[in-house]
This record gives C-alpha cells, sequence and structure tokens, in this order.
C-alpha cells in the first residue's frame, strides 16, 4: 500500500472516529466537509470489508 492509499484512509477512518468520538454524525461530517451520505458509505465498507475497503 503505498502513501496515498494511507493518507487517504487515515482521512475516511478520521471521519468515522470524530463521529463515534463526538457522538454525532452530523457535527462530524460538517467538521470534516462530508456529506452524511458519504460517512454511511464509509461505514457500511468498513463493516463489510475492514479497512481496507476505504481504497478506492
Amino acid at each position: 500500500m503505498n502513501s496515498i492509499s494511507q493518507n487517504v484512509i487515515k482521512h475516511k477512518v478520521g471521519l468515522l472516529n470524530l463521529a463515534a468520538e463526538l457522538g454525532n454524525v452530523s457535527r462530524a461530517c460538517k467538521v470534516m466537509g462530508f456529506s452524511r451520505d458519504t460517512f454511511y458509505r464509509y461505514q457500511s465498507a468498513v463493516e463489510s470489508g475492514g479497512v481496507e475497503a476505504l481504497i478506492d
């Protein structure tokens, strides 16, 4: 896995972690500039395929 892929994954996982920390998906998405739809796609990908599934 190259460094670009690692940075992308870190950013996506950061959104998931922030939402968990805040306990508020909407606020986490607003802070990080993502839509809620994107959050739920990332969450679904992690649940079905693990963190590796977040690679574009």
